[in-house]
């Protein structure tokens, strides 16, 4: 299945490390005009040196004000990834209000507003989008000490299906992609037991975690028109940890 995105342009959060950082340079390889947004501008400058042409933006998403002004007048956006989102271990009885809002805040409430901003954009010149929230499997299923991260995730389910009812009347499509445990820098905060790291991969059908390239495809495939008829729905890259 060979994808071309020459002529679009897409804009992707959470740019700077990870899947986010993985989508923005597949969709550079694939003719797509990027725009990449995160809070740590090194992490933008070296992502430029790797993909030269595309647009940086570093903004903390967690700040509304500040979202608004980076990203309030971005221009045409085509295709969006929703993938900007922080995580902070704590069991449930000591969440503390300051996790719980910067959570919220970064991983769900960014996601109105940026989709806000590139739907009404969508609307106003009259074209059809693509909107892919990478959310997790936490959505689903539950793990220790992550109440509030997995609380977004599961928000998110419902978010996204609410975003696609309400913008497929104007041919936006609105998807989401759920992964299991990926060998990211923020996964490794959910992995520091190597005990339960070997359990919770044998939990796992295949015997293995999800590799970022199968999550970056996943997005790459839900906005692509080969997924035209797709939306409202969540891929689980989860190597077949909900059927265990």
């Amino acid at each position: 299945m060979r994808l071309n995105f020459s002529g679009g342009r897409a804009l992707v959060t959470g740019a700077g490390k990870g899947i986010g950082r993985g989508t923005v340079k597949a969709l550079h390889a694939l003719g797509a005009a990027v725009v990449a947004v995160s809070r740590t501008n090194t992490d933008l400058v070296s992502l430029s040196e790797q993909c030269p042409g595309i647009e940086t933006v570093c903004v903390d998403l967690g700040d509304w004000e500040a979202t608004e002004r980076a990203l309030g007048n971005v221009g045409p956006v085509d295709l969006l990834v929703n993938n900007a989102a922080t995580l902070q271990t704590q069991p449930f009885l000591e969440v503390t209000k300051h996790v719980f809002d910067r959570t919220f805040n970064v991983n769900l409430r960014s996601v109105v507003q940026v989709s806000q901003i590139v739907a009404r954009g969508l609307i106003q010149r009259g074209v059809p989008g693509s909107i892919v929230n990478v959310s997790s499997m936490v959505a689903h299923v539950t793990f220790p000490n992550l109440a509030v991260y997995s609380s977004t995730k599961g928000a998110m389910t419902a978010l996204t299906k609410v975003m696609a009812a309400e913008l497929g009347p104007y041919k936006i499509r609105v998807n989401s992609v759920n992964p299991t445990v990926v060998p990211t820098a923020m996964s490794q905060k959910v992995l520091t037991d190597p005990d339960f790291a070997r359990k919770l991969k044998e939990r796992h059908p295949l015997r293995k975690f999800a590799e970022m390239e199968d999550v970056v495809n996943s997005i790459l495939f839900l906005l692509s028109d080969r997924s035209a008829s797709t939306s409202g729905s969540g891929i689980l890259v989860d190597a077949g940890y909900l059927a265990s």
